[in-house]
């Protein structure tokens, strides 16, 4: 479903924008990490101006069928190819009980430059650990899997650093009018997108965005 909403201006942000208010809370010498992190969740290329914005859930399962039907799709066709950036944005739902932990996992993976590796992992995974007590065994073999340091993920998890970006993820997110996930934003486009809508959709959108006055 696509839903008008009040989020023309929020199309053409990217995580780093999106994420500005969790910036103000975070010290110096958490910085660095912190903008790594955010600068690793973003894929494409950096002269692209097109921007599709993903709001998700890594517990969500229409998030895990839209990671598996439609993003590699968009991916191959959009991102490889130079014509669009993909930034991802954190919306755990409190309905589901490992989706936040989940979101910290790939977060500090993010920190080491292991985000999109991570991301791959964890909606592959879904099933062994969404409803387990304690998930961490589990996101310890896939950050391994993905070439992230263990050690240093289980650091960065102590220190919190990754709950201030999350929950600044989610404060933006609800305060342009997300509910549910996934959702998305595109550049220019004046509504947002909900749900693992088909791969048409976003081909629509996508081509509408990249063909407006003004851009290459």
């Amino acid at each position: 479903m696509i839903r008008t909403s009040t989020i023309a201006a929020a199309a053409v942000m990217c995580a780093g924008v999106w994420a500005r208010g969790a910036a103000q809370q975070i010290t110096a010498a958490d910085s660095a990490m912190w903008k790594r992190a955010d600068h690793a969740r973003i894929e494409g290329s950096p002269t692209a101006t097109v921007w599709l914005v993903e709001m998700s859930d890594f517990q969500c399962p229409f998030c895990r069928r839209w990671h598996e039907e439609t993003y590699p799709i968009i991916k191959k066709e959009y991102v490889d190819t130079g014509k669009i950036r993909l930034a991802y944005i954190n919306f755990p739902l409190s309905m589901h009980k490992n989706s936040k932990a989940a979101a910290r996992a790939a977060m500090c993976a993010a920190g080491q430059d292991k985000f999109w590796a991570m991301h791959d992992a964890l909606f592959q995974s879904q099933a062994r650990w969404e409803g387990l007590a304690n998930p961490m065994p589990v996101y310890d073999s896939l950050a391994t899997a993905s070439g992230a340091d263990v050690r240093a993920m289980h650091q960065c998890l102590a220190s919190g650093i990754m709950d201030k970006l999350i929950d600044g993820d989610s404060a933006r997110a609800a305060g342009v009018g997300v509910r549910s996930t996934p959702s998305f934003t595109v550049t220019g486009i004046p509504q947002l997108i909900e749900g693992a809508q088909p791969i048409a959709l976003f081909r629509q959108a996508l081509d509408a965005a990249l063909a407006a006055p003004g851009k290459p």
